[in-house]
Formats: structure tokens, C-alpha cells, sequence
């Protein structure tokens, strides 16, 4: 009998533990935020703000500067016997503005051929400020006898560039990689002048 009263009251100090294990547990939110508010610190809030600090902000939109008008020319040298020119010779854009040209080609030779494009910029100041976004000059290009293409530039004018520039030229030397380059002359020295410096 003793036994089973033992057994009753063990099993009444475990409800009591349980039940106030649960009420502990209910009880935690409303203390959380009570002693939130009496020493002014929410740590929560403080996760919440690292987290967010930690994500990269979204890129802000390049201000078009509408009070400035600038010339884009664009010319077109080549380094071997085909066609390359741009589609236009001129552009104003605004500072910040993305503006796209397209650059045509034509490989007019009989046999195909790999070439690629260097930019230059007049004045030179303007190149730290012209911003391509999209350009033919980053790859190489194969092309068949005969083949057209045609090849865009989007580019921005940063409107930090100077006010004094009302005018850029864009300028793309198109070359063959790999293409056979004629060598240099070389002077020929004539017999009499030997003879004579030797004697």
C-alpha cells in the first residue's frame, strides 16, 4: 500500500514539474519582451539588422543628365582587306544615358579568318568616363568568305566627365589575329659603300 501511494505521489510531483515547465515556457515570450523593455536592448531586432546590413545593395540607377548634350562620333579603321564601318557617324547622347550602335563587317576575302577590335577615345580624358556595357571588342571573331555581321556597342557616358568635353570620338582599329603582318624593310647596304668604310 505504501508502495502504490509512493508511486501516486511521484507522479503527482511530475505533473506539477510538467505543468510548470509549460506555463515557464508560455511565460517566456511576455518576460522576453518585459525585460526588452526595461534595459532598452532587443536583441532581435539588433540579428535583424546585422542580416539586412549584410545583404549587397541594389546597384542605383545611373542619373541621366538632361541639361548636357554630348557628340559620340564613330569610326571605323581596318587592318586588312574588308569591310568594317559603323551603321551611323554620329550620335548625341545625354551624360548616363545607355545608348547602343551597331558596327557592320563583311570578310570579303576568299578565305575565313579570325579578327577582333581595339577601341581608342578622343580626347583621352573620355576613355576613364566611357563605359561599355555591351561590345564586339571583348571577343574574337571567326568569319567564313563572304560573311556579315553586324555587332552592337551599348555604352554610358559618365556624367562626372568633364564639362569641357562637348565632343568623343570612338574609334575601332579592326585587325586579323594571327593574320600574316609583312615584315619591315630592310635597308640594303650597297658593296661600294662596304668597300669604302672598310678601307
Amino acid at each position: 500500500m505504501n508502495l502504490q501511494r509512493a508511486n501516486f505521489q511521484m507522479v503527482g510531483k511530475l505533473a506539477v514539474v510538467v505543468s510548470l515547465m509549460f506555463a515557464f515556457g508560455y511565460a517566456l515570450v511576455p518576460l522576453y519582451k518585459a525585460i526588452c523593455e526595461m534595459t532598452g536592448l532587443n536583441v532581435l531586432a539588433l540579428n535583424e539588422q546585422v542580416v539586412a546590413s549584410a545583404k549587397p545593395a541594389p546597384p542605383q540607377n545611373s542619373q541621366v543628365d538632361t541639361t548636357r548634350t554630348i557628340t559620340v562620333e564613330f569610326d571605323a579603321n581596318s587592318r586588312g582587306p574588308w569591310d568594317f564601318k559603323p551603321a551611323q557617324r554620329s550620335l548625341q547622347v545625354h551624360p548616363g544615358e545607355l545608348t547602343t550602335v551597331m558596327y557592320e563587317f563583311q570578310n570579303i576575302q576568299n578565305r575565313r579568318m579570325s579578327a577582333q577590335a581595339i577601341p581608342s577615345y578622343a580626347p583621352q580624358q573620355a576613355a576613364a568616363h566611357f563605359n561599355k556595357v555591351e561590345c564586339f571588342c571583348f571577343n574574337q571573331y571567326t568569319l567564313e568568305p563572304g560573311e556579315k555581321k553586324s555587332w552592337p556597342v551599348a555604352f554610358v557616358i559618365d556624367p562626372k566627365l568633364s564639362k569641357d568635353v562637348k565632343t568623343i570620338t570612338l574609334s575601332y582599329t579592326f585587325f586579323e589575329v594571327g593574320g600574316r603582318t609583312p615584315a619591315a624593310p630592310v635597308a640594303s647596304v650597297k658593296p661600294d659603300a662596304v668597300a669604302v668604310s672598310g678601307t
